[in-house]
């Protein structure tokens, strides 16, 4: 429902129409179905649901188009960093950007991630797993990373980016954030700066694909700033991770009423 949500938003500022709630959810629900066979026994992997929404109709002239197309497919995955749950390594980008105030980052849409090809491009060759950007007018506060949300932990203090535009809402770090005031962990979506993240004990990223992904360098500047962990993942990503993942596997009782039951 999140998610369906979500589309309705993005597809407003996209000037798109967008399925309702309900047929979104159950278009999802019939997809699942159909390819049950394809999910992946437990802990090896997940079945990974992408809706589209796509202009269809016929138009050569920058306008919307007047008819669209909404999909869902579906496709058996691994981890999406080949890390898995190990720490990833992450560059701080100053001179591309995500997005910019009044574009369209804050939605999902295709656009947003055409742009971060080019840094991440260049910071796997140079042996990086992904890019974290900084905001594009004063390039001292944390954004996000080419498809995920990024959050700081400092003692009991959970920070992340606030959503103001600029940002992808993603659902994961909605859940995380959820889970984590269960934990009682104090939370703040709030501006981050880039010296926070320097001095922070512990890093990690969220998204659908990714779950929670612990970081475990950063390199800013030519810096590199090394956080500690037990096998370099720190001790507040591995119980999200473990807390979000045992509910979307239905391992422990679901207080949030997140699970839907398939038949």
């Amino acid at each position: 429902m999140e998610n369906a949500m979500r589309m309705q938003t993005g597809a407003e500022r996209m000037c798109m129409p967008a399925p309702p709630v309900e047929q979104f959810v159950d278009a999802v629900k019939q997809t699942v179905l159909a390819n049950k066979r394809w999910v992946p026994p437990t802990g090896k992997g997940s079945l990974y649901i992408r809706p589209l929404l796509v202009g269809s109709g016929a138009v050569l002239g920058l306008a919307p188009a007047p008819e669209y197309t909404f999909i869902i497919f579906s496709s058996p995955v691994g981890n999406y960093f080949k890390e898995g749950l190990a720490p990833i390594n992450l560059i701080v980008e100053d001179k591309f950007h995500r997005a910019t105030p009044g574009g369209t980052g804050g939605v999902k849409t295709i656009g947003n991630y055409a742009s971060v090809l080019m840094a991440q491009k260049i910071a796997k060759e140079k042996g990086y797993s992904d890019v974290l950007y900084l905001d594009a007018v004063e390039k001292k506060y944390l954004e996000e990373v080419s498809s995920c949300n990024i959050f700081v932990v400092k003692g009991n203090v959970i920070s992340t980016p606030a959503i103001k535009g600029t940002i992808l809402p993603g659902i994961t770090r909605k859940s995380i954030i959820d889970v984590a005031l269960t934990k009682g962990f104090q939370v703040e979506e709030r501006l981050v700066s880039v010296d926070e993240l320097l001095d922070a004990d512990e890093v990690f990223c969220t998204g659908t694909a990714v779950v929670v992904s612990p970081v475990g360098s950063i390199t800013y500047q030519g810096k590199r700033i090394e956080y500690a962990g037990n096998q370099g993942v720190g001790a507040v990503s591995r119980q999200l991770y473990t807390s979000l993942t045992s509910l979307q596997m239905g391992q422990v009782e679901d207080p949030m009423g997140w699970t839907v039951q398939l038949n």
